[in-house]
């Protein structure tokens, strides 16, 4: 457009393509770009950029990101028999009276509760940050575990929404509340994929279980398991299912089936009744109880 013709005067930055002479180097000016600003190096003469190398021979476990770490970990996890946990069938909503709860929650929550349904609808994890009062920098190892807990508990939940088409506990998947009853009219996209179990509830609680294992571990700060941070945190986990239900995106029955499946899940990841548990969590879990310990807190 010609409006863009003021651009031309970038032209000018041509000049700062050249070398000069800095007493037998080179004094490289690279040019200028919004992200890059003029860049000076001192290197030999006749070099742009020095050729000196450090001597590495494996990628540092420090530069993984917690997220990279937690999809590693699932490579684990998925060695374990998670398909084998009970999930119970789920019942007919109208029947059981579940779709007049969420009118009754939709007409008398939904307006005091629509903030925190938008700000949830992508991630929560932040909810739980501002609770512990820690940053990923400042816990790092706690922000792994919880990566974890959010990376596992997404997949595990998604096989179990497909439904169960063999054994005792047949199920198929479960429509949403809207698509049952339109009116519902949630304020925030309906995903695409079944309502049972709760994905929302199922991550929380997880993240909330596998951070009150911590901070309840003699070597993690040994808080009792009636303290106030171990209730809030099944508090907030509870708070952020709720919401989905608030929405008329979950049933109450999804949410509990999603707190039970993380329970299941927790065991997995920890290791119970002889399965050895997922070294890569447990790894994470190590470093955390360090960042809890409060003989080590100001190190």
């Amino acid at each position: 457009m010609a409006g863009n013709a003021g651009n031309a005067g970038n032209a000018g930055n041509a000049g700062a393509v050249g070398a000069l002479n800095n007493g037998g180097g080179v004094l490289s000016v690279l040019p200028d770009r919004v992200d890059l600003p003029f860049v000076t190096i001192d290197q030999p003469a006749g070099l742009l950029l020095s050729p000196q190398t450090i001597s590495i021979d494996q990628y540092p476990r420090r530069c993984w990101t917690a997220e990279w770490r937690a999809w590693y970990a699932l490579s684990e996890y998925m060695g374990a028999d998670w398909k084998s946990i009970p999930v119970l069938p789920w019942t007919d909503p109208v029947a059981a009276g579940e779709i007049d709860d969420l009118a009754t929650a939709a007409a008398e929550e939904r307006a005091d509760a629509l903030g925190e349904i938008v700000a949830q609808h992508e991630e929560f994890a932040s909810y739980f940050m501002r609770l512990l009062t820690m940053t990923p920098l400042s816990h790092p190892g706690t922000y792994r575990v919880m990566a974890i807990a959010s990376i596992v508990s997404m997949f595990t939940v998604l096989y179990f929404k497909n439904g169960i088409t063999t054994g005792p506990n047949q199920y198929k998947p479960r429509p949403r509340p809207s698509h049952v009853c339109p009116a519902l009219s949630p304020p925030v996209p309906v995903p695409g994929h079944a309502s049972y179990p709760s994905g929302h509830a199922t991550e929380a609680k997880l993240i909330a279980l596998v951070v009150q294992d911590i901070l309840k571990d003699p070597l993690g700060g040994g808080a009792p398991a009636n303290s106030p941070m171990i209730n809030d945190l099944d508090a907030l986990a509870a708070r952020i299912a709720r919401n989905r239900e608030i929405a008329g995106l979950h049933y109450e029955t999804d949410s509990a089936a999603g707190q039970a499946l993380a329970a299941e899940i927790f065991d997995l990841l920890k290791g119970k009744n002889g399965n050895p548990g997922v070294a890569e969590f447990l790894a994470a879990r190590g470093k955390a109880l360090d960042e809890w310990n409060p003989a080590k807190l100001d190190q």
